[in-house]
């Protein structure tokens, strides 16, 4: 073998780390996390990209076969390893240590409950695991999601969307109300994040200027009798996975717990479904459960 490194490089490498995280996904994460995972971090405005740099690869030749990166806060350290290239498990746990700055949080290694040759040479070092985080999924295969829209509501075709509506509807679904008004055109919340202006913007260049491998066609859009949207689930479709991954998926305060996030996600699972997709993705909440979704992917939080 000839074992190298490379370090990432946003403009050339996002190809390279697609290449190996499909190369070596299955539905059960065992050798990492889902291709989107990572690309959609590097492309949202709340990572710290002034680490990237950081991240690296180790190839075979040409062939791609590990990966160590880091998504929000920076501390924390993910994994993706291709399966026979187990022996630098090692390697690549005491890189994550090293080279990122630790500022004053602990590192943070975050591995799936099936990275076992990682998970074991993190204990080697001793790392434990401080909690473990489920991630729910909807396996296609056993199960339909049928939640219908409820009345009042309709759908809004991605194609034509108003991405300052999306931006609007974004800003106020996934902050809470003392982060200040959408009209504060130019406020940023009080924990330092995004101003409005800021989040349109950011919706506006994925609009014109998507990240290579996002398929935005079949973001599901949710709309009130007031043409205003109120329920936005975005959607990565990996067809060499067979993969329907949903991020990002929120709700407008005010139209939560009438079933619209349930409807939209019936609505991927009828799409997504028809072009071959076996597992659609969910999260940690609560939520996803309660609706059906029974697969879970068990994340290992390990610090020392």
């Amino acid at each position: 073998m000839d074992i190298k490194t490379k370090q990432f490089q946003i403009l050339t490498d996002i190809g390279l780390a697609w290449k190996l995280m499909t190369d070596v996904y299955n539905h059960e994460e065992t050798n990492g996390p889902a291709a989107p995972f990572f690309e959609y971090a590097i492309i949202s405005s709340w990572l710290d990209k002034d680490y990237l740099r950081l991240n690296r690869f180790w190839l075979d030749g040409d062939l791609p076969v590990a990966f160590v990166f880091y998504e929000n806060p920076v501390t924390s350290t993910y994994f993706v390893l291709r399966p026979g290239y187990e022996f630098l498990a090692g390697e690549m746990i005491e890189y994550a240590e090293t080279a990122y700055p630790a500022f004053e949080e602990p590192r943070e290694l975050v591995l799936s409950s099936g990275q076992t040759a990682l998970i074991n040479e993190a204990k080697k070092r001793g790392y434990h695991v401080e909690y473990e985080e489920p991630d729910r999924i909807f396996d296609l295969r056993e199960g339909k999601l049928d939640y219908p829209l409820p009345e009042g509501y309709h759908f809004v075709e991605s194609k034509k969307s108003d991405p300052l509506k999306c931006a609007k509807c974004l800003w106020d679904g996934f902050n809470s109300e003392d982060f200040g008004e959408f009209k504060d055109w130019d406020v940023p919340t009080k924990n330092g994040g995004l101003s409005p202006h800021e989040l349109y913007q950011n919706v506006l260049c994925a609009t014109l200027a998507p990240s290579p491998h996002a398929t935005y066609d079949y973001t599901v859009i949710i709309a009130d009798e007031n043409e205003e949207y109120v329920c936005f689930s975005g959607m990565w479709w990996v067809q060499e996975n067979k993969l329907a991954y949903m991020e990002p998926l929120c709700t407008v305060p005010s139209h939560q717990h009438k079933g619209l996030a349930a409807a939209a996600l019936s609505r991927h699972d009828e799409v997504m479904r028809g072009l071959g997709a076996e597992i659609l993705t969910g999260g940690g909440n609560v939520f996803y459960e309660k609706i059906g979704y029974r697969g879970v992917h068990m994340m290992l939080h390990m610090n020392k």
